[in-house]
């Protein structure tokens, strides 16, 4: 497994749709300016101050965040795709 440290975030990627309810296909440039949503698999430690002091996320483990498309460093584990993002990337928690 992998373990973020500091201000990073392992974030395991919804599927994006490929088609809707209805039987339509979505073609990949209808997405490509929405922005991508995850799970929150783990989180680093928090953001470090220049004083030293550690800042805690608003983020948390299960969290469903939105992320800009193409944000992040994608990575494998255990054969899925997963990505490294830091907090700043985040958009949204969606509740």
């Amino acid at each position: 497994m992998i373990k973020p440290i500091r201000d990073r975030i392992l974030i395991k990627p919804t599927p994006v749709e490929t088609k809707t309810e209805s039987g339509l296909y979505i073609p990949d440039t209808a997405s490509d300016t929405a922005p991508e949503k995850g799970t929150v698999l783990s989180v680093g430690s928090g953001r470090v101050t220049q004083e030293g002091k550690i800042i805690s996320f608003e983020v948390a483990e299960g969290n469903i965040v939105l992320y800009p498309k193409g944000a992040g460093v994608k990575t494998k584990s255990n054969g899925d795709d997963l990505i490294i993002l830091t907090e700043d990337q985040i958009l949204a928690i969606v509740e």
